[in-house]
């Protein structure tokens, strides 16, 4: 253990802790001890205090015993370099410093320092955990690399964060090195920052890297399914965190000529210690002592003099990632942290669809001799021959051929368009089938990128992703307003043919449903069983995406289940099916109700869309989706309720669904189905309105849509009962819930 970076790590727990208890004092003088204390949308109440101490804290005085924990964790602050030949002293300083930047951290929501400013984006709430937990589990983000400090100049800012982007890492940003932070440079080039673009600046006091740990021991309780409490569950999360969240930090100085102590802080060691505590090992690109054998990190703990050109390289070897990085053979960097890139008006060359012109996308399957392989023909002008600042018709046409294709198979690869598309620097896409709206940037532009070049994306990526079930692939993109009509006419017959024929399916019609275990890599004991009427609860994977997923992969996750002896048809419960479950959820479940709320309903990671619970006073079940934020008439905001059902345990009363799910003939049918649909956001409400319309039509039940309520009409059950009274809800005359 290096004596220069246990000394460091003390004595910068020693100043951070004084530092959190002098704001904390100035808090309670000012609010006094009963004051409300909270991060923003959260059901962990303060993450880091939760995970080590087990405390949930609530008001300010709660934080005085924190820090009173936080102090009892520091060693004797050193008056020299100390010699230490094991980490145990370093790592109590890092908890300490967490616990104290928790504290400096969440007091800005209280003192109206406001951490949400400009560029910096303060705490990560539940929905947007929940929201990224997709990309966690089904491995589109490999992990994070947590950035401190900034390059010595804004390109190779830039390039670094293009390189982790383009494979897919995460990017938290915090703290600066001599009062200059990565995130300010970015932003000076003007690339965008946000949770789509895979860079979150989370604020630029080095306090603020405590939410990148706080997002980390979130995801071991929210996905892992691990309960915090006392010091075995303390290293559970821990643990897990070692062997799931492939995390690491980098520790950047701007200038090799400036003095260490001026570009890593002691600050900078303590929290460098915090981070290590999770398995998260450091990487820097100045000249500190390193720590390289391994023990709480999978390999080395520090490594130091890296060339910022060389760090994403050795970053990955440090952490142990496995990352594919594809070559798409286009002029412009190309990755998934690409995918929700926003491409500003005045930054566009030209735009494709929108409300400005006609636009759609198609995949068709043709016979093998009709295809030429890797073919791409662009009909219309080209974006060189395009004028700036205007808009164009596009039609995108994709034709695939394979022994093992199938006509179902055609919306499956139709739905990737949008991803792979949007993964291609400088390109916006949003939408799809007939209301795609599609922008290229300038910078874009001005590198090469052309139309024929989305036709190259699409080969190749079909190719890569779909090479067991396709053997060729060809494009046809249109772009002249006179010859896209046609294509586009037929292209919404062949949305309504596949509507009607997929809609008509249920799961009657089939002897087998499809297992999902994406999430397993996050929480290992769930299990989705998707079905044609039921998708699975994140609403990204239908049962036709996984039989699909199946045939590309036969040993990925997606697995037929033969549905045997039906025991339960209202249930929805079959004998193959909880043999099943109960093998692959390593016997956590013994049985599951597909179609039930109540009695054993399906387990849940955590990125469900949504969450169904019973209202028991109103004799029904509300939904609430993660984008609502506020309280719902069972008193608990969405973050609240799905601390509850998260991590793969089955929960009676409350389940985690897709959105698709809510029209479909099987929602809850055990509890009397769609009747029992009480109240919902309006903003849910309106969303899926047009599906639940066309169901509510087929039962003979076209008025009970405006009788569900939402957030307008009630948030507390004796609201929502005096409403759904008013308006006569069905749910009131049905059997009793509980």
């Amino acid at each position: 253990m290096s004596k220069i970076i246990a000394s460091a790590a003390i004595r910068g727990a020693h100043k951070l802790v004084r530092q959190a208890e002098e704001s904390l004092a100035k808090a309670i003088a000012a609010k006094g001890k009963d004051a409300k204390i909270e991060y923003p949308n959260t059901a962990y109440y303060l993450p880091i205090m939760l995970l080590f101490l087990g405390q949930k804290v609530e008001k300010l005085g709660d934080l005085e015993e924190s820090l009173q924990e936080a102090r009892k964790l520091l060693h004797p602050e050193p008056s020299d370099e100390l010699w230490l030949p094991y980490l145990g002293d370093a790592l109590d300083s890092g908890v300490a410093t967490l616990l104290a930047e928790e504290t400096i951290e969440v007091l800005k929501y209280q003192n109206g320092s406001n951490p949400v400013n400009g560029i910096w984006l303060g705490f990560t709430d539940d929905a947007i955990l929940r929201l990224q937990g997709i990309k966690l589990v089904d491995g589109r983000m490999p992990g994070f690399a947590a950035i401190v400090g900034c390059t010595k100049t804004n390109q190779e800012a830039v390039d670094l964060v293009r390189g982790l982007q383009e494979r897919n890492i995460l990017v938290f940003i915090a703290g600066n090195s001599n009062g200059r932070s990565i995130a300010e440079q970015l932003a000076e080039e003007r690339i965008e920052m946000s949770w789509d673009t895979f860079l979150v600046p989370y604020g630029k006091d080095i306090t603020a890297a405590v939410h990148a740990l706080n997002f980390a021991a979130r995801s071991a309780m929210t996905f892992g399914g691990v309960a915090p409490g006392d010091l075995k569950a303390a290293r559970a999360i821990l643990l897990y965190n070692k062997e799931r969240v492939h995390a690491f930090v980098l520790a950047l100085g701007d200038d090799p000529g400036v003095p260490k102590d001026q570009v890593i802080t002691d600050e900078k060691y303590a929290t460098a210690a915090g981070a290590i505590n999770f398995g998260f090992p450091v990487i820097s690109n100045v000249n500190i002592p390193e720590i390289l054998p391994s023990g709480i990190c999978t390999y080395e703990h520090v490594v130091a003099n890296v060339p910022v050109a060389e760090i994403i390289t050795r970053s990955v070897e440090v952490r142990g990632l496995h990352i594919k990085v594809e070559k798409v053979p286009i002029p412009v960097p190309y990755g998934a942290g690409f995918e929700g890139e926003r491409v500003r008006k005045e930054d566009m060359f030209c735009q494709f669809g929108g409300k400005f012109t006609d636009a759609f996308e198609l995949v068709r399957m043709k016979p093998i001799d009709q295809i030429e392989d890797g073919k791409v023909e662009v009909i219309g002008p080209e974006v060189d021959q395009m004028q700036e600042g205007q808009a164009y018709p596009l039609g995108i046409v994709v034709e695939v051929a394979g022994r093992k294709f199938q006509e179902d198979f055609e919306s499956v690869v139709e739905r990737r368009v949008h991803e792979y598309i949007s993964c291609a620097n400088g390109i916006f896409h949003m939408g799809q089938r007939s209301i795609i709206w599609v922008r290229i940037h300038k910078d874009a532009k001005a590198k090469g990128f052309q139309v024929k070049h989305f036709g190259s994306i699409l080969v190749t990526k079909i190719h890569n992703d779909f090479s067991s079930i396709l053997d060729r692939v060809q494009v046809k993109i249109y772009t002249d307003a006179a010859k896209i009509k046609a294509p586009m006419e037929e292209a919404k017959k062949v949305y309504s043919h596949r509507d009607d024929r997929i809609a008509g399916m249920t799961d009657e019609d089939v002897d087998e449903f499809y297992s999902c275990a994406l999430c397993q890599s996050y929480a290992p004991n769930h299990v989705c069983i998707v079905t044609p009427e039921r998708l699975g609860l994140c609403g990204a994977y239908t049962w036709l995406d996984c039989k699909a997923s199946h045939q590309i992969d036969k040993h990925g996750p997606n697995e037929p289940v033969a549905k045997g002896e039906c025991l339960e048809p209202v249930k929805g419960q079959w004998k193959n099916v909880n043999d099943y479950i109960s093998i692959k959820s390593h016997g956590n479940l013994e049985r599951f109700n597909a179609y039930s709320i109540l009695e054993e309903p399906m387990t849940s990671c955590g990125c469900f869309e949504c969450i169904a619970a019973i209202v028991p006073e109103a004799n029904g079940v509300m939904i609430v989706d993660r984008e609502y934020p506020n309280m719902t008439p069972v008193g608990m905001k969405f973050s609240t309720l799905a601390g509850q059902i998260g991590g793969g345990t089955q929960t009676p009363g409350f389940v985690g669904i897709g959105k698709l799910y809510i029209s479909s003939a099987k929602f809850i049918a055990a509890e009397g189905g769609v009747e029992r649909l009480v109240w919902m956001p309006k903003a849910l409400k309106e969303e899926v309105g047009d599906r639940l319309k066309a169901r509510l039509a087929k039962i003979g039940k076209e008025d009970l849509f405006d009788k569900i309520a939402t957030e307008e009409n009630a948030e507390t059950p004796d609201k929502l009962v005096e409403f759904l009274t008013q308006v006569n809800h069905p749910a009131l005359s049905l059997a009793p819930l509980v």
